[in-house]
């Protein structure tokens, strides 16, 4: 336990705690369950969001429907709003993330997300719906910040990475949610024209809603409470987990090894933040930037057309590409199911690389099908289910790479940037050429799309094999040594590092 106890928040003090060390070495259990319920499901709700908007466009500008809008303006404008405000989110709540704490900032922006999708329910005019689209992706965007803060602070190491990509993924089980809905709410046999797409979000903040009771009971995370001063309140949370674990598995714990020396403080300027992830960690900031902007690019490559590819050159109904869509997010998912213990076993950086190159690879190979004249839309959709197995793997990396490889002063500030850049990459820049490849109903266009989206997602699978970090099974101490850690006293019982960057800022490993 940490030697230095206080009653109240403190700073300046410097502490030995072996707090980190004790949270790494606990075997899976039913807490950790209550964790991933509690912080993951929301990747669920941004599937749902994204996925309905987009389907049910063409219901929202029928006449009927209650509100005064063009099917451009649902996938245009209210689209770009929303990305931007994910975009403005993540950064806005992502720094007051590091500086108040996880459980603070996880829950208002669950709360801000709530409000504004259940306002957008209620829309009577376009500018409200603009508005509350806006506040709905600033919610959001704050989720990922706050969200990967805490799920990699509380996860034991040995578990960290299939968690952390299962997790990410699951915002595919939401898109395949969404599609099924938007289905449902286009029935005017079943719901009116002015009813079904207002009840689709209605749903959304009811889901949320439940996910905010859930989530009370999530504590803070005991890494953050030691670094500003509330080591008291980490050593009894961390006390409080090993006593239900205990009982649980009905045998006493293993003994953690290794000990931290941290400086404690309450806060960290934007100065130490850019010189240390562009100064000190310039190579894993070309890593973050790589992994995001390729994602970002093959995703859009495939789905920001997919409803018109499959209209315009295989005669698919426009209410029936849903059921398409559905297919290919269930492959989505499947992807960082299925593969994400190999991230934990065979290792980060084989396992980023091989499965950029690997859907970079499917992608060209797709184009070259397309552009033959071989496939047809089930065909094309089973390329695509290929593709995005991978892909889908390798983008939930891209987030769990950049929650762990900076010092945890900065990681919620992080993950925020580059959240920021890769949306924005996927929300502006990729809708903005994309689309005028997509919509000309040349082959050769739509080739061309897909060839760029697999030529920059090849590209970063090459920046992968040589500035992946090794961070399998090691503590977060181990790959990022705090900013607040004494030098020379850091003591982790992890692995160390390996490969062509070594270890991770000055070394902070050796057995006690």
């Amino acid at each position: 336990m940490s030697t230095a106890a206080a009653p109240a928040p403190q700073s300046g003090r410097t502490i030995t705690t072996n707090i980190p060390a004790r949270l790494d070495r606990l075997p899976w259990s039913r807490w950790h369950w209550s964790i991933v319920i509690g912080l993951g499901t929301v990747w669920i709700l941004d599937g749902l969001e994204v996925t309905v908007v987009g389907n049910i466009a063409g219901r929202l500008s029928e006449p009927g429907s209650g509100l005064s809008i063009s099917s451009g303006q649902v996938t245009g404008v209210a689209a770009a709003l929303y990305v931007a405000g994910a975009c403005v989110g993540a950064l806005f709540w992502g720094r007051l993330t590091d500086r108040f704490g996880r459980k603070k900032l996880f829950m208002i922006t669950l709360a801000v997300y709530l409000a504004a999708t259940a306002l957008t329910a209620v829309s009577t005019e376009a500018w409200w719906f603009f508005l509350f689209r806006f506040l709905t992706g600033f919610g959001i965007g704050g989720e990922y910040a706050a969200i990967n803060s805490a799920i990699d602070e509380l996860i034991p190491a040995n578990y960290r990475g299939r968690v952390d990509l299962v997790i990410n993924g699951s915002f595919w089980l939401g898109a395949v949610g969404g599609s099924l809905l938007s289905i449902l709410a286009l029935n005017t046999d079943v719901l009116p024209a002015g009813v079904g797409w207002r009840l689709t979000f209605a749903l959304g903040a009811v889901l949320a809603l439940v996910i905010l009771l859930v989530r009370r009971h999530v504590p803070e995370s005991p890494r953050w409470l030691l670094i500003h001063g509330r080591d008291g309140e980490a050593e009894e949370i961390v006390t409080g987990i090993e006593r239900r674990v205990r009982a649980e598995k009905g045998e006493a714990l293993a003994e953690p090894e290794g000990e931290l020396e941290i400086h404690q403080r309450k806060s960290v300027t934007f100065t130490e933040i850019a010189r240390t992830v562009f100064g000190r960690y310039r190579k894993r900031a070309v890593l973050g930037f790589s992994l995001f902007i390729g994602q970002a690019f093959l995703y859009n490559a495939i789905t920001f057309g997919f409803g018109a590819i499959l209209t315009k050159f295989f005669d698919v109904p426009a209410d029936h590409t849903g059921y398409y869509f559905a297919v290919i997010a269930v492959g989505n998912f499947c992807g960082p199911l299925l593969l994400g213990h190999l991230f934990d076993t065979v290792g980060r950086r084989v396992m980023i690389s091989s499965t950029y190159l690997l859907s970079g690879l499917l992608l060209f190979g797709t184009a070259w099908l397309f552009d033959r004249g071989s496939l047809g839309a089930g065909t094309l959709t089973a390329c695509w289910c290929a593709v995005l197995f991978f892909a889908s793997a390798g983008a939930s990396s891209a987030y769990l790479t950049v929650s762990e490889i900076f010092p945890m002063e900065t990681r919620a500030m992080s993950i925020a940037l580059f959240y920021a850049l890769g949306t924005a990459a996927g929300g502006i820049s990729g809708p903005l050429l994309f689309a005028d490849l997509t919509s000309t109903g040349k082959v050769g266009d739509t080739v061309l799309a897909f060839q760029i989206g697999a030529g920059l997602m090849c590209a970063a699978g090459l920046v992968a094999v040589f500035l992946a970090v090794n961070a399998e099974r090691r503590s977060l101490e181990d790959i990022a040594r705090p900013l607040t850690a004494a030098a020379g006293r850091a003591r982790t019982a992890a692995r160390p590092a390996d490969g062509p960057q070594g270890p991770s800022a000055p070394p902070a490993a050796g057995r006690t």
